[in-house]
C-alpha cells in the first residue's frame, strides 16, 4: 500500500510538473514570438529609412546570418534580395505580407521559405516610393532564444520531480505508519484517522464475535475431548481425505499411536488390509464391522459415514474390546461341548448295563455288580448336575441371604464328611490356626472348602498329607489349603480354575471329580470379593491361597 501511494502522490506531482512546464514553455514560445515579431518591425523600421536615404547600395553592405531583407517592386517581381540573386526569385506578389503591405502599408506572416526550404517569419512594409521592403528572420532564432531559457528550466524540472520523489515517499511513510501501528487485537483502543473509525469498529465488533465463537468452540472442542477421554471405547474421527482429525486416549492405546498422529493419514497408524478396506468403504456411504484380535485382545471396529447436508465428509470409526464377551462366548461353547460330553457318558453306562439287565443276558449272580455300576454312574450324573447348578447360580450373582461363619468350625465339617475318601488314600488331614468368624454366604463358603479339600486328598499321594491353615493378617482372613500330591505343570496353573479342564485327561476317571470343583471355588471367592492364589510343583505338591 505504501508504493501504492508513493506511485500515486509521485505521479500527481509529476503530472503538474509537466503540465505546468508545458504552459510556461507555450508562453514562453508565444512571447518570444511576439518579441521576435516586434523586433523583426524594429530591424524593419531601421532597415526602410537606410534603403530610402541609400537604396540598393545598403542592402549590399549587409552582412547577417539571422536577417534576410527582400527588395520587392509594386509589381511583386524581387529588386534585390540579401540571400539570394534576385534574377533567381520568382515573383512575389501573391505572398502574404506583401499583398498585406500593399494594401495597408505594413503586413507580416510566417510559413516554409519556397527559396530556402526553411520556415520564416516575415515582416513588410510599403515604402514611399510604393515598392515593398521586407525582413524575415529563421524560426530556429526563436527556438535558440527559448533553448537558452529551456535548459534551466528542464533543471529546475528534474529537481522538483526528484525533491518530489522524496516527498511523496516521506509522505506515504507517513500516511501509513499510522496504519502499521493499528492494533489490530483491540480495535476499539486505536488513535488513529477519523476516517477508520466506521471500519475498526466494524472490526471490533467482528472481533468479539469471532471471539465468542472462538470460546465457545474451545468449549465445545474441550467437551468433547473430556468425554472421549473418558471412553472406554476407542473414537476416530477421519476427513474425506482419511486424515485423522481426533483420537482419544483409548484409541491410541489400541492401535499403540500418540497425540502427533493427529493431522496425519490413518495408514500411519494402522496398514492392515481389513481396516483400509474398511476405511475406504464407508467413505463410499457403506456401513462397515468386523471383529480382530489384537495384543490378544479381541475387538469389535465400527466403521460409519459422517454426511454433513448430505454430503460425506468423513468416518467415525469405534473400537469396543470385547474380549470378555469373546470370551465368555468360547467358554460357553466350551461348556456346552463339555457338559453333553459329561453328561453323555455316565448315561451311556447306566443305559448299557439297563439294556444288558433288561436282555436277561447278566447272569444272576453278576447282576449286583450291574446294579451298582448303575448306582455309582447315576450318583455321579447328580453330582454334575448339582455343580452345574451351583455354578449357573454363581454365573447369575444372585444376592443370597448372609451371614456370620465359622471357618474353623467349617473346615472341620468339611474334614468330617471327607474322613472315609481320606482314610481310603491313607492321606492324612490337618487343621491349623485360630477361630475367626467372617460374613458370607455359609454354602458357598462350604463349597471352597470342601472342593479345596477334596482335590488335595483326589491328587494326592499315598500317604500324603492336607494342610487347612486360617489365620488373621491385618483387616483380612487368610485361607490356605496345602497338599503333598502330585502338583501342577507351570503351562496348566493359569487354566486349572476353568470349567471341565483337567490337567490329566487320561486319569480322570481313576480320580473322579466332574471338572467343575475349581471353577466353583473361583467364583465362590468371587462373590465374597475374595482374593485366590495357587503356588504349585510337580512332585512337592500345591498351595492355594485365599484372602477375605
Amino acid at each position: 500500500m505504501t508504493k501504492k501511494i508513493f506511485r500515486s502522490i509521485l505521479s500527481a506531482v509529476v503530472l503538474v510538473l509537466v503540465l505546468s512546464f508545458s504552459v510556461v514553455t507555450g508562453v514562453l514560445y508565444r512571447n518570444y514570438t511576439e518579441v521576435g515579431k516586434k523586433q523583426l518591425k524594429d530591424e524593419l523600421s531601421i532597415a526602410e529609412v537606410a534603403v530610402e536615404a541609400e537604396g540598393e547600395e545598403y542592402l549590399r553592405q549587409i552582412d547577417s546570418n539571422q536577417y534576410r531583407i527582400t527588395w520587392i517592386a509594386q509589381d511583386g517581381m524581387v529588386i534585390y534580395d540579401t540571400k539570394v540573386s534576385a534574377d533567381e526569385m520568382e515573383n512575389h506578389g501573391d505572398r502574404e505580407e506583401v499583398k498585406e503591405a500593399l494594401e495597408s502599408g505594413y503586413g507580416d506572416g510566417s510559413r516554409l521559405s519556397d527559396t530556402l526550404t526553411i520556415k520564416m517569419i516575415y515582416s513588410a512594409c510599403r515604402m514611399k516610393d510604393g515598392t515593398i521592403l521586407r525582413i524575415a528572420t529563421n524560426v530556429d532564432s526563436v527556438f535558440a532564444m527559448l533553448r537558452d531559457i529551456m535548459i534551466p528550466l528542464v533543471v529546475v524540472l528534474l529537481l522538483s520531480i526528484l525533491l518530489s520523489a522524496m516527498l511523496a515517499r516521506y509522505m506515504a511513510n507517513k500516511i501509513i505508519r499510522p496504519l502499521n501501528e493499528l492494533d489490530l487485537e483491540h480495535p476499539a483502543e486505536n488513535d488513529s484517522y477519523e476516517e477508520l473509525t466506521p471500519v475498526l469498529g466494524e472490526l471490533n465488533r467482528q472481533h468479539k464475535t469471532i471471539a465468542d465463537q472462538k470460546d465457545a468452540l474451545t468449549k465445545k472442542q474441550n467437551e468433547f475431548d473430556l468425554v472421549t477421554a473418558s471412553m472406554n471405547e476407542g473414537l476416530i474421527l477421519l476427513d474425506k481425505q482419511g486424515m485423522i482429525v481426533s483420537m482419544n486416549p483409548a484409541a491410541r492405546q489400541i492401535f499403540h499411536a500418540d497425540a502427533d498422529s493427529v493431522g496425519n493419514n490413518y495408514l500411519t497408524v494402522d496398514r492392515s488390509l481389513t481396516m483400509t478396506k474398511a476405511v475406504q468403504s464407508a467413505l463410499k456411504g457403506n456401513h462397515r464391522e468386523f471383529q480382530e484380535e489384537r495384543d490378544g485382545k479381541v475387538y469389535q471396529f465400527v466403521l460409519n459415514r459422517i454426511e454433513t447436508e448430505g454430503e460425506i465428509t468423513g468416518v467415525l470409526l469405534l473400537s469396543f474390546d470385547i474380549t470378555e464377551k469373546a470370551y465368555a462366548e468360547r467358554n460357553r461353547q466350551e461348556f456346552t461341548a463339555n457338559v453333553t460330553h459329561e453328561l453323555k457318558t455316565p448315561l451311556q453306562a447306566i443305559l448299557g448295563s439297563a439294556e444288558l439287565l433288561e436282555s436277561g443276558l447278566v447272569k444272576e449272580e453278576d447282576r449286583g455288580r450291574f446294579f451298582g455300576h448303575i448306582k455309582k454312574e447315576a450318583s455321579r450324573l447328580v453330582t454334575l448336575i448339582n455343580d452345574i447348578i451351583r455354578l449357573s447360580q454363581l454365573d447369575e450373582k444372585s444376592e443370597l441371604v448372609k451371614e456370620e461363619v465359622e471357618l474353623y468350625e467349617l473346615t472341620e465339617e468339611v474334614f468330617e464328611v471327607l474322613k472315609v475318601p481320606a482314610f481310603k488314600k491313607n492321606v492324612a488331614l490337618e487343621l491349623k490356626g485360630e477361630h475367626y468368624r467372617m460374613n458370607g454366604v455359609r454354602g458357598y463358603l462350604y463349597e471352597i472348602l470342601y472342593n479345596l479339600c477334596d482335590n488335595a486328598i483326589r491328587y494326592n499321594v499315598e500317604g500324603g498329607k492336607v494342610t487347612v491353615r486360617i489365620q488373621k493378617m491385618r483387616n483380612q482372613i487368610k485361607v490356605s489349603v496345602k497338599d503333598t500330591g502330585i502338583g501342577i505343570p507351570l503351562e496348566h496353573q493359569d487354566r486349572v480354575f476353568e470349567r471341565f479342564y483337567r490337567v490329566d485327561k487320561s486319569h480322570s476317571k481313576e480320580t473322579g471329580g466332574t471338572g467343575l470343583g475349581l471353577s466353583i471355588v473361583k467364583h465362590a471367592v468371587s462373590y465374597h470379593n475374595g482374593v485366590l492364589a495357587l503356588d504349585s510343583k510337580p512332585g512337592e505338591g500345591t498351595s492355594i491361597i485365599i484372602l477375605f
